[in-house]
């Protein structure tokens, strides 16, 4: 009888409360989005409309106010363009891309811009990155910690180009195995964002344990990762995208590994709360609020 109780929702005042709190998180969303139209209009060529239509900012922007709704729009503003930065990364990898060479330039220039080169001026997505950047130097916690978010950078290129690899054949038996396809969930662009959230906060608690959450983001990654396929298979077949569908036999193959992939994130969390709360709990939020979203949509518009 308790259980159930429990599971019914909140009636009268509680769902007044509840309601409040959520609609502060959405116009918490509803400001993040419109910072990133702005963006995406100063960099028309990085963004075009098709597939970055304004529900691909409205997503960003609501998926990063959930999952730290204990911020203000000052404090969001590089994580939420940190993003949609990884979407145009993304677009530019898997579906602009026709040489490993162009993707090895294109990782090359902004590594030089992230170590403080300036941009060609017809390098739109150097000069994006070069704001962010400025902005992330801007905050005393960058002097110490801006390596650890270079070195993400460089991870998730080189993840981006192995996936942009194992597309090129159509032999599946170079496939990757599940294990390896996970392994290079970097490719996802989260950990990174993750790693910049954490720095603009620059706070001290979430600093002294960099290395231990960048350890659980990565789980959480490959977590989102693999909700991510779930939703997408269908879109990643028409695009010609990988998929963790397509490396096993059963969608129940991908499920089980979900369950166990967070079963270990518990683990690894679990002890953050202690020692640093606030982002163990931004990383908890990541998975609960994947698994809500990816249930019925995803991030890109129609292409």
């Amino acid at each position: 009888m308790t259980a159930g109780l429990a599971s019914l929702p909140a009636t009268g005042g509680d769902q007044m409360t509840l309601a409040a709190e959520q609609g502060r998180i959405c116009a918490l969303a509803a400001k993040g989005q419109r910072d990133l139209a702005e963006r995406a209009a100063a960099y028309p060529d990085l963004f075009p409309a098709r597939p970055f239509d304004p529900a691909l900012f409205g997503n960003v922007a609501m998926a990063i106010a959930f999952g730290a709704p204990w911020c203000d729009l000052d404090q969001l503003r590089v994580t939420n363009r940190a993003v949609l930065w990884g979407f145009a990364v993304d677009w530019l990898v898997d579906h602009e891309a026709r040489t490993r060479d162009e993707i090895d330039r294109l990782t090359a220039s902004c590594l030089a811009v992230a170590e403080g080169g300036s941009p060609a001026a017809d390098d739109p997505l150097g000069r994006f990155l070069a704001e962010l950047r400025d902005e992330l130097a801007a905050v005393p916690a960058y002097a110490t910690h801006g390596v650890v978010w270079r070195t993400e950078l460089r991870t998730m290129f080189d993840a981006m180009a192995r996936e942009w690899d194992w597309k090129q054949t159509a032999d599946t038996a170079v496939l990757p195995t599940l294990d390896e396809y996970l392994a290079n969930a970097a490719n996802l662009a989260c950990t990174v964002v993750n790693v910049a959230h954490w720095i603009h906060s620059d706070d001290p608690a979430t600093l002294a344990h960099l290395d231990a959450l960048v350890a659980a983001s990565d789980q959480v990654q490959r977590i989102i990762r693999l909700v991510n396929d779930l939703a997408s298979y269908e879109r990643d077949k028409r695009w010609g995208d990988l998929n963790a569908l397509m490396l096993v036999p059963e969608r129940a193959d991908v499920e089980r590994r979900i369950t166990d992939l967070v079963a270990s994130a518990r683990e690894l969390l679990d002890p953050l709360r202690t020692t640093c709360p606030v982002p163990a709990d931004y990383l908890a939020r990541q998975i609960g609020f994947s698994t809500g979203f990816y249930g019925s949509t995803d991030f890109w518009g129609v292409s």
